[in-house]
Order: C-alpha cells, then structure tokens, then sequence
C-alpha cells in the first residue's frame, strides 16, 4: 500500500509541474490546494529537495520548483526516494535484496515467484510514466 508521505509527495509534485514558467510555489498554496497538513508538506518537500527533485527560493516570491522538467523526472525514481524498495517483499527485492527467515529455498517459494511478477509489472508501469503523466 502507498504510503500517505507519498501520495502527498506525488500529488504536490504535480501541482508544482502544473504552474506556468516553473515559478516557487509556497508551501501553503500547496498544503491548502491539495488538503495535505503544512508540517507534513514541509518535510515531504524537503525530502525531495535533498534528492535533487526540486530547489527552493527564499524571501518574497519564494517557494519550491522543479529542478527538471516533469518528462523527465520517472515515477519509479520519485517512489523509491519517499517510498523506499518497489518490492513488496526484501527476497525480491532489487535494490534492497534480503533473504526471509522462514524461507528455505526461494526458488521453491511459490510466493516469491509471485512476487516477482508483481515488481516487475510494478516496475514497468513506474519506469514507463513520469511527472508529466500525472499533470
């Protein structure tokens, strides 16, 4: 299940993509257009600020914006920052690969082949939309 931290991400992420001339965007107009708490906003943006999604102007006219244009910022990229692993479980896992306690043979495992399938077809859906897709 997506995690609210990033649901928020991705819907202010689009917000910010839609304004014209990639103008600073306030934190505010954000937390209010998309009815999403201002603390939290706040740390949610600074997360994508650090991963070099977006920067930030302060003082007057200042706000947060797109360091790059939305056709190339990829979904998959955006989740793996906010959400962590794609997989849903470590043994599948491409980044973050951990072998389960109670399993003793994966290649067995009728859940991990299914599991495979499901990050996959995961993985091809975010990898193939970006930014621009949610505008």
């Amino acid at each position: 299940m997506l995690s609210k931290k990033t649901k928020y991400g991705l819907k202010a992420l689009a917000f910010i993509a839609r304004q014209e001339e990639n103008e600073p965007v306030q934190i505010a107009t954000i937390a209010k257009s998309e009815n999403i708490s201002h603390k939290f906003l706040e740390s949610i943006l600074l997360t994508l600020r650090k991963s070099g999604f977006l920067g930030s102007k302060k003082g007057k006219g200042g706000g947060y914006y797109l360091l790059k244009e939305p056709e190339n910022i990829k979904m998959v990229e955006v989740i793996r920052v906010l959400e962590g692993p794609i997989a849903m479980l470590p043994c599948v896992s491409l980044n973050f690969y951990e072998k389960c306690d109670d399993c003793p043979d994966e290649n067995a495992c009728s859940v991990h082949k299914l599991m495979i399938q499901v990050r996959d077809n995961t993985l091809k859906v975010l990898e193939n939309n970006t930014l621009a897709d949610l505008t």
